[in-house]
């Protein structure tokens, strides 16, 4: 049957047309975009992922500039604890020159003030975006390292700590520990620190006393620690708040700094007199050297490299006692150095895994939401040839009616 009120051919050409034009428009829009889900209702559930994926990258991209600022901060300090590391060594070649007696120690003086002005400087300079890991009044700093996101979708924060190490040379004043009743060759500079030499056991100076001050004399406090230098033997002992609170804190400090030394490997006998409280009686025990003994207390509220303050070449006493503290500066300088390195390492790393991490997420989501341009060609052409095959046949079913009208001529 006929109508001209109804024409079904022209409404199934027209349903025809209306599809094939809504593909070509998703086709176009996914060749304009480059993205196959480019709103929650092309497909709601990735499209909810990649937004939180999305999220995700933004954030590692704000993470990634703080492990780079973290990184130049610490390297900044890394750099200064191994300057001050080489000048100490300058100092070290400095203070051995000044242990002959045929050199002008004034002038080797001169040297070593010069190279500690030169430590301060590097301390002073060593901070990077106003953060100074090296000067003693940074603690700790945290370096944002990571986004955690849990199967359940809450988030935290990790850090990467680095410490601070404190090599200023501010804040020392000299704790009176050794007394001035001392023989063979201790002297009371300051009372502070003392050097002499034994000789080979058996000879007429084989022994030497070392005899540490009462409390109200001294003045120690927990911290406070004394180091020695015998022969090529570092000993050093810690003070802590049990000396400071016992009966004698002088006996208690000679004790421990006997067991010190006992460990120490040095080739010298120690015995503790016990008719004279804090005293010492250091014996050497090689039989065809001397050997030289010096020491310098340390003051806790002193800097990491406090003890330079009081390092004096300018006379004999003075040198020797520099040989008690220059190893244990050196080592303090070399264990920040290393400290530094160590986390500069680990952040260096973690700022490889997050770059990583990033590219990973990038791609997922672009395996989640682009287009595939090959396959989008490819339809975008097929569908302009039914777009024009379905107008040509909306045409051809429109037409029909006027067949009608040859009925009635």
């Amino acid at each position: 049957m006929s109508s001209i009120l109804t024409n079904n051919g022209a409404m199934v050409a027209l349903q025809t047309l209306k599809g094939i034009n809504k593909s070509l428009t998703d086709v176009q829009s996914k060749i304009s975009t480059g993205k196959a889900i480019g709103s929650a209702k092309d497909n709601s559930a990735v499209w909810a992922i990649s937004k939180v994926m999305e999220s995700d990258v933004k954030g590692f991209k704000a993470i990634s500039d703080s492990l780079s600022l973290g990184e130049s901060t610490v390297a900044v300090a890394r750099q200064a604890s191994e300057t001050i590391t080489d000048l100490l060594n300058q100092m070290k070649g400095k203070i051995v020159a000044a242990q002959e007696d045929n050199v002008d120690r004034g002038k080797i003086n001169d040297d070593v003030t010069a190279l500690r002005n030169q430590i301060n400087s590097v301390v002073s300079a060593a901070q990077f975006n106003g953060l100074n890991l090296v000067d003693g009044n940074t603690a700790s700093a945290s370096v944002l390292a990571s986004l955690d996101r849990d199967n359940s979708g809450n988030v935290t924060a990790s850090s990467i700590t680095v410490t601070g190490q404190n090599l200023s040379t501010g804040g020392y004043t000299a704790i009176a520990g050794f007394t001035a009743a001392n023989t063979d060759g201790v002297a009371a500079d300051g009372q502070d620190r003392f050097g002499f030499s034994l000789d080979a056991n058996g000879g007429t100076d084989d022994n030497g006393q070392i005899e540490f001050d009462t409390l109200a004399n001294a003045g120690y406090s927990a911290g406070d620690s004394v180091n020695l230098r015998i022969g090529d033997f570092d000993v050093s002992y810690s003070i802590t708040q049990a000396d400071v609170d016992a009966t004698s804190t002088e006996d208690v400090i000679a004790v421990g700094v006997k067991a010190a030394i006992e460990s120490s490997g040095a080739n010298v006998s120690v015995d503790y007199d016990a008719a004279n409280p804090g005293r010492l009686v250091i014996t050497n025990e090689d039989t065809t050297d001397g050997i030289a003994i010096s020491g310098q207390f340390n003051n806790a509220n002193a800097g990491g490299l406090g003890a330079l303050s009081a390092i004096n070449v300018s006379n004999d006493v003075g040198a020797q006692a520099a040989l008690g503290s220059i190893e244990t500066l050196i080592d303090t300088a070399i264990t920040a150095s290393a400290a530094f390195g160590s986390v500069e390492g680990r952040i260096a790393t973690q700022a490889d895994f997050i770059s990583n991490l990033t590219d990973s997420l990038k791609s997922g989501i672009g395996a989640m939401v682009d287009a595939d341009m090959e396959e989008a060609s490819a339809r975008l052409q097929a569908l302009q040839v039914q777009q024009q095959l379905g107008t040509q046949a909306l045409s051809i079913a429109n037409q029909a009616p006027q067949s009608i009208l040859s009925l009635f001529r």
